[in-house]
């Protein structure tokens, strides 16, 4: 049996009921005693009925976020919880311990922020206590903000959307958190359009340039060669270990991309897949020429950084600009990775093989390396030439 109160100095009407020897209070959300009768029959039918009742929980925000943040770090990589933490900050703002920066490492190449550098730290979050209270039209004025002051892209604003369409999803199917309607309020924010992607990648020419300008660094040149001609990711290289790269694998060896735990540091494949790429000639070549100057026994990580540790990524992206300033390049990882997948698109290899090689979905390579031209099919539009060649022949008959 349910009844109708009001709390002390509060016009609002709540919904009392009983859960097994405990009382329970629901609030209706009116002042009108009619409206708030209406709730109480429907709460009552629900309960008879025995179906979820009608109206939304109230769940404080730093509660379910918390909770999510300890969720995605237990299934997902490092690096992509982190990702996701970075979006959670900018949306709701430092409100539980697991959103707060617990640190902050300064290094002689990074510099300490000015007031007024960070813009996010100055844009407004949504502005809810609890998350039952986030709106449709919260989310679209928040990611709308956002573009307007920093000039995001709009695939950067939709992952606002997919961090908090996932992060609903969550909280309704696995900490009973009840919204408004039933609604996950970020499912119908509208979606930015995504232009097609820009891939940068280098010619054949650039790749021969490009490793030229790392002869005085024999490790840099290696590592380089590996993005390349291997396709790897950053930290995929950056986590090879001396027993990742077998090169008794004939005919020039082989690199193995897999999950491992060093130092009590453990880390995945960013796909959570283990991969094996074949070391191609032109890489041996490279890799041979580095294998002469490396020090094995000194450290377990294939390419250490200069302290002989594990290089830290950022770190590494830095040195590598530097090194290319003198030659005047401006490459970076992404495009070593893209040209591993672009010139084998352009040698006529499948998108599945492709895939495969750089550990990506074929969807992905379709959307990347699709309209790249094969030089197999350069003759194959010749129709017409060959169609007149033949109408010619068969006139002189």
């Amino acid at each position: 049996m349910a009844s109708l109160i009001q709390r002390p100095n509060s016009p609002i009407y709540y919904i009392q009921y009983m859960a097994g020897e405990r009382a329970r209070r629901v609030s209706t959300g009116t002042e009108l005693l009619q409206v708030a009768k209406e709730k109480l029959r429907q709460f009552e039918s629900a309960q008879a009925r025995g179906a979820e009742l009608p109206f939304a929980s109230k769940t404080p925000i730093a509660d379910v976020v918390g909770a999510y943040v300890s969720h995605i770090r237990s299934v997902k990589t490092a690096k992509s919880a982190q990702t996701d933490i970075y979006y959670l900050r900018d949306l709701f703002g430092p409100i539980c311990d697991e959103l707060k920066i617990t640190s902050r490492k300064l290094t002689a190449k990074k510099r300490p922020k000015k007031d007024g550098d960070d813009r996010r730290r100055k844009s407004s979050v949504l502005d809810a206590r609890h998350l039952e209270q986030v709106t449709t039209t919260q989310i679209s004025s928040f990611v709308s903000t956002q573009v307007q002051s920093r000039g995001l892209a709009p695939k950067t604003a939709n992952r606002y959307r997919e961090i908090l369409s996932t992060l609903f999803n969550w909280a309704m199917t696995q900490r009973g958190v009840r919204m408004p309607g039933d609604k996950n309020p970020a499912a119908t924010v509208l979606r930015y359009k995504e232009q097609a992607p820009e891939i940068r990648f280098l010619t054949l020419k650039q790749i021969d340039e490009q490793l030229e300008a790392l002869t005085e660094s024999i490790q840099m040149q290696a590592m380089a060669a590996i993005l390349i001609y291997g396709g790897l990711r950053r930290e995929e290289i950056l986590w090879l270990t001396h027993d990742d790269l077998d090169l008794s694998v004939k005919p020039f060896g082989v690199i193995r991309i897999r999950a491992k735990t060093v130092e009590g540091d453990s880390w995945e494949p960013k796909t959570k897949k283990n991969r094996a790429v074949p070391v191609s000639s032109r890489l041996r070549f490279y890799l041979d020429k580095w294998q002469l100057k490396s020090e094995r026994d000194k450290c377990r990580w294939l390419f250490p950084s200069p302290q002989g540790k594990r290089w830290d990524p950022d770190n590494f992206s830095a040195d590598l600009r530097a090194a290319n300033e003198n030659a005047k390049l401006s490459w970076g990882c992404l495009d070593f990775r893209h040209t591993f997948g672009s010139q084998l698109a352009m040698k006529g290899e499948s998108l599945y093989k492709i895939s495969q090689l750089m550990g990506n979905s074929p969807e992905i390579c379709r959307r990347h390396y699709a309209a790249l031209l094969p030089e197999s099919l350069v003759n194959s539009v010749e129709f017409a030439v060959q169609a007149s060649s033949t109408e010619v022949c068969a006139a002189t008959a």
